[in-house]
């Protein structure tokens, strides 16, 4: 999505609207540093306060983050998102218990409101994760895993909680990047299929139990962790 040259009212609006489509879109991709100040005032047709003070809202936001004397960076799609990875910073434990609040909810709901396109793009998400599992790739772990519970989220069809677990998206994929060993076995990898069918088959109580009860395996596993390390 190209950069247009803004009217004269409301200027710094109008350029954080841009900016924030820019990063929401995947146009600035997360983590990537935007374009440089004096290419965005050439690109707008602002002046250089202008372009300061959106990315001053913007970084206050949680959006993008300044480095001095390296550049500014997207650090989250979205103002919730960059509220959540300020709120829980490297807190896996939080996350988790997040995660667990909103995925058990949306696999239960997901059991009644999934339609015959929802449980087909899962199979593949889920055949997906299965083979980067497989593989030990774990890039790929990251993305297909998360990519699956987002679409179990979207599939319960309710935009509010959809919206919720979008804005907690790079807390997910960190929590995923975190929890997951290329190291350990195969055989002792999460399954989804499971969960899968019981969204599947529509038994929503079965759905929640199946969703809430490996991230009780990770809680689990944390608080076993964070005990062994204070002992």
């Amino acid at each position: 999505m190209p950069l247009v040259t803004t009217t004269r009212t409301g200027l710094v609006d109008q350029v954080i609207a841009q900016m924030r489509e820019l990063v929401a879109s995947g146009e600035w991709p997360l983590g990537q540093r935007i374009p440089p100040e004096a290419e965005l005032v050439n690109a707008l047709g602002v002046g250089r306060n202008t372009v300061r003070e959106a990315v001053r809202a913007l970084a206050h936001a949680g959006l993008l983050e300044v480095r001095q004397g390296d550049g500014t960076f997207v650090r989250a799609t979205s103002e919730l998102s960059g509220a959540v990875s300020r709120l829980c910073d490297t807190e896996l434990r939080q996350v988790l218990e997040v995660r667990r609040a909103l995925e058990v909810e949306s696999a239960r709901l997901a059991a009644n409101a999934r339609t015959e396109a929802d449980v087909a793009d899962l199979e593949i998400a889920l055949r997906e994760r299965d083979t980067a599992l497989a593989e030990r790739d774990s890039e790929r772990v990251v993305h297909t895993d998360s990519r699956f519970h987002l679409r179990l989220v979207e599939a319960s069809h309710n935009p509010v909680l959809i919206q919720l677990y979008q804005g907690i998206s790079e807390a997910v994929l960190s929590s995923v990047a975190t929890t997951f060993d290329p190291e350990v076995p195969p055989e002792r990898d999460v399954s989804h299929t499971e969960l899968l069918e019981a969204v599947r088959d529509g038994h929503p109580e079965r759905a929640a139990a199946e969703a809430g009860g490996f991230l009780d395996e990770l809680l689990a596993e944390f608080t076993s962790g964070e005990e062994h390390d204070t002992a």
